[in-house]
């Protein structure tokens, strides 16, 4: 009997995934998943942490495939679901069962325009990669979203603050926020930061310098942070605009003489 020839034309390819980038995707998963379980349980810290180590986890993957090369497209889908958990669903779940529940039927459907509005965010900037700028996004990333209802439960938590004596308020930066995602209003993305360039030694010590001041009092300086960073889009938007019509108003004055 014969043994069958292979063809020499056709080409085997191993399938298969990278495992470094994709161990950060599954650390940050796993981080918004434990945030949805202890907020379950009422431990709103450790919620909250889990949160903020999802999103750093979030900025190491691409940062690292970036860095090896081990870009994907599977890479790329199984990093938009994660995100989708890490920043849609459980900061939603951890500000309801935090806040939001005592409110009733309003409670959760603030919630719910929270993870609606990180889902169209997400499906939007997967639709926009190619053609977008990368200086900036377009509308508030969903990570500095989580972020910003992660410090606010952390730090009601840190002060022993009833959220439920919060509920309103937590129920209008959950529905802004959820905007802000949905919106035109563009976000600096610090993705052209170069890692691998030289850096001077005085890049070093600022860099320990945060670290210091973060540890002083993590929870009031990440929200403070994150916060800062949330209301810089309508500023500079707002800047942005008022610049335009100065210039659209000296033009005509211009025409006129």
């Amino acid at each position: 009997m014969m043994e069958p020839v292979e063809n020499p034309n056709k080409q085997n390819r191993r399938r298969g995934i990278y495992l470094l980038p994709n161990m950060f995707t599954t650390a940050a998963l796993f981080a918004g998943f434990y945030a949805i379980v202890a907020s379950m349980k009422f431990n709103f810290e450790h919620a909250a942490i889990a949160i903020f180590i999802a999103m750093v986890m979030d900025g190491l993957d691409g940062r690292v495939a970036r860095l090896t090369n081990t870009q994907s497209a599977f890479g790329a889908e199984y990093d938009s679901l994660s995100d989708m958990t890490s920043f849609g669903v459980a900061p939603a779940l951890v500000a309801f069962n935090w806040s939001l529940s005592s409110l009733g039927k309003w409670g959760w459907l603030a919630a719910f325009m929270y993870t609606a509005g990180a889902a169209l965010r997400l499906a939007r900037f997967n639709t926009q990669l190619g053609v977008a700028d990368k200086t900036y996004f377009q509308g508030l990333p969903s990570p500095a979203a989580a972020a910003t209802i992660a410090g606010l439960v952390w730090v009601g938590d840190e002060y022993h603050i009833i959220g439920h004596s919060l509920h309103y308020l937590v129920a209008v930066i959950t529905v802004c926020v959820a905007l802000l995602m949905v919106s035109n209003i563009k976000y600096r993305s610090f993705k052209k930061f170069d890692l691998r360039g030289k850096v001077p030694f005085v890049a070093v010590l600022m860099v320990v310098m945060a670290f210091v001041f973060i540890s002083i009092d993590p929870p009031q300086i990440l929200f403070l942070c994150v916060s800062a960073y949330v209301i810089s889009g309508p500023v500079f938007y707002v800047f942005r605009r008022r610049q335009q019509t100065i210039k659209r108003e000296g033009s005509h004055h211009h025409k006129r003489d």
